[in-house]
């Protein structure tokens, strides 16, 4: 039988790519540093994952197994060293963690055993190649030999739990797993409902730039808004103008930069719109929202996209809103909204700007958002 490890046995975990492994025919083991979830899925025979709106069905996951990364590294090296796939949905700040751990079981794989195929799924700009860089290290050897590492683009709302879920997860119907092919010479791995794509950046930042950017300024706007669900910002038309706005210009972007044609990308905006504003999930803008500290950074959803448009000459009005939103996130448990408050007080707003978004003085964004951090440091203070 195929076998695949899967890092982070969360809701993504196990509502999304946990789902689709197992419906490959995967036999599945969850890693985790959670003694408790661990603990929970070792006791489990199933759980369920149940997707909520139109065309939503629920699907059965058994048959899978969990390790404890933290405390049984031999047994987790052992199920690398036989897996056939091995993914992680853990966050990208955590691929670090991860890696020597997947490093232990490539180097214990036997020289002859077919490559094993590594992805990294999170909400990231090629998130496999920071966690090979990661995996490889000083000492590369023959990893290469063993392992193949691909890109890849996932795309499914998995909001907050109600209380009592146990291990099912509330999950979209909608889902999006895009894997660029050419890695693996003709010899991919067998994934229901996988997209298959020869460059996979055009993908990730429509996604990035299209629904990471758009849920978040949804949350950001509804926060300011006094808004707790998400489904709630977008019944308000005048949010939901602010949100189209942020998308209008991201959808210019991505048309002049990868030549998408503007009505499927407005299809897509649209689409997009339609999954934020689906009432059976009860996501919450707090949710959404964390995290402001890497969602103003450099590369992110709204920096990144908000600079391109300043380099090609275009305005960025809406996602200036939406990154003064971010600032204005003062949620007192979210440590993250904590420090950007914090850099605000602490700082001119010139000084803000490039230790929060990482952009140079020169660039041609940098006087809109001093504008933006003049704003945020005063209505903060």
């Amino acid at each position: 039988m195929k076998k695949a490890v899967h890092f982070g046995a969360g809701n993504i975990g196990r509502g999304f790519v946990g789902l689709l492994l197992n419906e490959g025919g995967y036999q599945l083991t969850f890693a985790d540093v959670s003694d408790a979830l661990i603990d929970q899925l070792k006791a489990a025979d199933s759980y369920t994952v149940h997707e909520v709106g139109d065309g939503g069905k629920d699907h059965v996951i058994s048959g899978f197994e969990a390790i404890n990364s933290k405390t049984e590294a031999d047994a987790l090296t052992a199920a690398i060293a036989e897996a056939d796939v091995v993914t992680c949905a853990v966050g990208p700040n955590i691929l670090k963690f991860i890696a020597p751990a997947i490093r232990a079981g490539i180097d214990a794989r036997p020289a002859d055993a077919p490559k094993i195929a590594v992805m990294a799924c999170e909400n990231a700009i090629n998130a496999t190649d920071g966690l090979k860089g990661f995996i490889l290290g000083d000492n590369p050897a023959d990893v290469e030999a063993k392992a193949v590492f691909a890109n890849t683009a996932v795309d499914r709302i998995v909001p907050n739990q109600p209380a009592g879920m146990g291990l099912d997860v509330n999950v979209e119907p909608y889902f999006e797993w895009a894997i660029e092919e050419p890695a693996f010479g003709g010899d991919k791995p067998e994934i229901p409902g996988a997209t298959w794509v020869e460059s996979l950046a055009p993908y990730i930042e429509r996604k990035l730039f299209t629904v990471n950017t758009g849920h978040a300024a949804t949350a950001y706007f509804g926060y300011g808004a006094g808004i707790e669900k998400i489904s709630d910002v977008l019944a308000q038309p005048e949010l939901k103008d602010k949100i189209y706005q942020v998308l209008a210009e991201t959808k210019a972007l991505l048309v002049a930069k990868y030549g998408f044609e503007p009505e499927v990308q407005e299809a897509y905006v649209q689409k997009i719109l339609k999954r934020f504003a689906n009432p059976e999930l009860p996501d919450t803008v707090t949710r959404v929202g964390r995290s402001p500290l890497r969602k103003l950074s450099r590369h992110e959803r709204f920096v990144g996209p908000a600079a391109e448009l300043a380099e090609r000459g275009m305005e960025s009005k809406g996602l200036e809103a939406a990154m003064l939103g971010a600032m204005l996130f003062d949620v007192a448990e979210d440590a993250e909204a904590v420090t950007v408050g914090e850099i605000l007080a602490a700082n001119t707003p010139e000084a803000a700007v490039s230790e929060l978004t990482g952009l140079d003085t020169s660039h041609p964004l940098f006087a809109q958002l001093v504008e933006v951090a003049t704003q945020g440091k005063a209505q903060r203070a």
